[in-house]
């Protein structure tokens, strides 16, 4: 049972550490901006990513325990998210505006709430 507690601690802790690196944009060669993503059940971290319009991006995905999906139907973005691996979605924002992104692997009881929203800034 200890084992369990600590394990769990351990994990728990993993992706705290995860959110708070995922959430700050780094920027890669040239003008291309890579951001850090972390996606478990039921929840991405960061749940928010801003963006500037026309400025290359790189999402580095990682997904911590299920082949969960990233998609943004409206920036005709779509990929599956293998558990340990990290997924670079590139694109480049050609308009403003707030695009809903979600999980479309379903994943349990709590898939509906994985979500988030790529905010896209002049």
């Amino acid at each position: 049972m200890n084992k369990i507690r600590t394990l769990t601690t351990v994990l728990l802790s993993s992706a705290l550490l995860a959110g708070a690196w995922a959430a700050r944009p780094q920027q890669a060669s040239g003008d291309e901006v890579t951001i850090k993503v972390v996606a478990q059940r039921f929840h991405y971290t960061p749940e928010e990513i801003t963006v500037k319009k026309g400025q290359a991006v790189v999402l580095a995905i990682t997904s911590l325990d299920f082949v969960h999906g990233f998609k943004v139907p409206e920036l005709g973005i779509r990929a599956d998210l293998p558990p340990g691996k990290v997924t670079e979605v590139r694109f480049t924002p050609q308009k403003a505006g707030k695009f809903d992104f979600l999980c479309d692997n379903f994943c349990g009881s709590g898939h509906e709430e994985m979500s988030g929203r790529i905010v896209v800034v002049d």
